[in-house]
């Protein structure tokens, strides 16, 4: 016997008697198991009612004495010997029956927790759609430039979770407004959407979007953008200084196509 034993059979027999077991009973008897404990298990101990009336907050020793006769009824205390009154101590022993007295809280509880997993795996479900959708609506259903219908429908979704799995949500997300903005910047008509997810562009960590890339060459001077950031670096450079900086960084500039390349 011990106080998780004791506590398991009080449960069972609180969960299949909810019109029996009130908040008094659960405090006389769980200060008598606490009490035993600290008396070393003893089999049969003395519990002063005006020490447990003070630990359970009762103030009525008639509320208290009821609700004690009870727990005997119920079969948790047996007794040994009545106090006299309020001022003295009833002698008992607490049972425990080694059987259990129903399963029903075990498999309440199992029940419960089986629908609090399904409830789990529901709101991840959730969140995972809802992903779905928000990248879904990074694409134009409209392209800017043609005006035209840029083919969206609701099987491009299965793709959108398929890359999800193979490349992440941020990649992807990333992938889509960039090309967005590259094409709204050069004013380029946009692939149908079922085309881009099926070859979508190789946008590396150096990629440099339309607006970061154009160049102001004359034949001394030049603007250039440091490391594709998309802060960009205003000041105007000799080609002298471009060679000793840029160039030595791993950069180069494509006179012909004038973008900055990483070399």
């Amino acid at each position: 016997m011990n106080m998780y034993e004791l506590s398991r059979q009080f449960w069972d027999y609180a969960f299949i008697n909810p019109d029996k077991v009130k908040p008094h009973h659960v405090a006389i008897y769980f200060f008598a198991i606490e009490h035993c404990n600290r008396l070393g298990w003893k089999k049969k101990f003395g519990i002063p009612t005006s020490m447990v009336m003070e630990a359970t907050g009762i103030k009525s020793y008639r509320t208290y004495k009821n609700h004690f006769d009870e727990l005997i009824d119920y079969g948790f205390f047996t007794i040994i010997e009545f106090s006299k009154n309020q001022f003295s101590s009833n002698i008992i022993a607490l049972n425990f029956k080694a059987k259990a007295l129903d399963k029903a809280l075990d498999k309440a509880l199992t029940k419960h927790a089986s629908k609090q997993g399904e409830s789990t795996v529901s709101i991840d479900k959730q969140v995972y759609n809802n992903t779905i959708i928000q990248i879904y609506n990074l694409y134009p259903s409209i392209c800017p430039t043609k005006k035209t219908p840029t083919g969206k429908s609701a099987k491009d979704k299965d793709k959108i979770k398929s890359l999800i799995d193979s490349i992440g949500v941020e990649k992807l997300k990333s992938t889509i407004e960039k090309y967005v903005k590259d094409c709204e910047k050069g004013k380029v008509y946009m692939k149908n959407f079922k085309t881009f997810l099926n070859n979508l562009p190789d946008y590396d960590e150096n990629h440099v979007l339309e607006e970061e890339k154009d160049l102001i060459l004359n034949p001394q001077y030049l603007t250039y953008w440091r490391h594709g950031s998309i802060e960009k670096d205003k000041t105007y450079m000799t080609v002298e200084k471009y060679e000793k900086t840029v160039k030595k960084e791993g950069y180069l500039i494509d006179m012909k196509r004038q973008k900055v390349c990483k070399n």
